[in-house]
């Protein structure tokens, strides 16, 4: 047994411990990985944080609208990549069958399509024209029969883009459009050398002119851009 006079003696100076606590041995450690706090959510991968300074939009606030309601021109990117992709799907057959599409390109497809119908007439008269004028005065019977060639290629092609652009291409309105400022060219100077006899002449022009207007409509913008992903 041990007797008072075995504990060791204290420093002078000393302050006896206090019972039941223990003085620590130096600065309190924290944990390496503390445990986030409660609702704390990992953000996603390849997440970035904002730059300095940045201030997030208030409550509410839904961003700009993309066009705003107005024109915006945009270059095609559904060009065809071959010469099937160029002709009508099924063919001719569906010429007067007319698509889910807004008021103003329904109007525009029937001007385009009636325009080159009777483009075709009208090229066809001409070439008899041009073959009796080239009997009288041939350097000016072959000028129109040159002029008539090139107005039936035209509504040809325009028959073949105005379906085209039925379908949703939007190469095929762009194709219009190009059409539009070749029959201004082809109207002045068949009005001019022959006397309107090989093409429609400037009241065909302003009625492509309509037809191509009708075609960069807000609604008619939206309907292709809708069917920009499905083609």
């Amino acid at each position: 047994m041990s007797n008072p006079s075995d504990v060791p003696p204290q420093q002078p100076g000393a302050q006896p411990p206090v019972s039941g606590s223990v003085p620590p041995a130096g600065p309190p450690q924290l944990p390496a990985n503390p445990p986030p706090p409660h609702g704390y959510q990992a953000p996603p991968p390849g997440y970035q944080a904002p730059p300095p300074g940045y201030q997030a939009p208030p409550p509410g606030y839904q961003g700009q609208p993309a066009s705003a309601g107005g024109f915006r021109f945009e270059m095609p990117t559904d060009r065809p990549r071959n010469f099937g992709d160029a002709l009508p799907a099924g063919g001719l057959s569906g010429m007067f069958k007319v698509a889910a599409m807004p008021t103003e390109l329904k109007v525009s497809y029937w001007i385009w399509l009636i325009g080159g119908l009777l483009g075709l007439l009208g090229g066809v008269i001409g070439l008899f024209g041009s073959f009796v004028l080239v009997a009288f005065a041939p350097a000016i019977g072959l000028l129109v029969l040159l002029l008539v060639i090139v107005a039936l290629a035209l509504a040809t092609a325009q028959i073949i883009l105005a379906m085209k652009m039925k379908e949703g291409r939007e190469w095929a309105r762009f194709a219009l459009t190009i059409l539009a400022g070749i029959s201004l060219v082809l109207a002045l100077v068949s009005s001019g050398i022959a006397d309107g006899r090989a093409g429609g002449g400037l009241p065909g022009f302003l009625i492509s002119l309509v037809a191509t207007v009708l075609m960069w409509l807000p609604n008619a913008q939206a309907w292709f851009a809708a069917n920009r992903g499905r083609i």
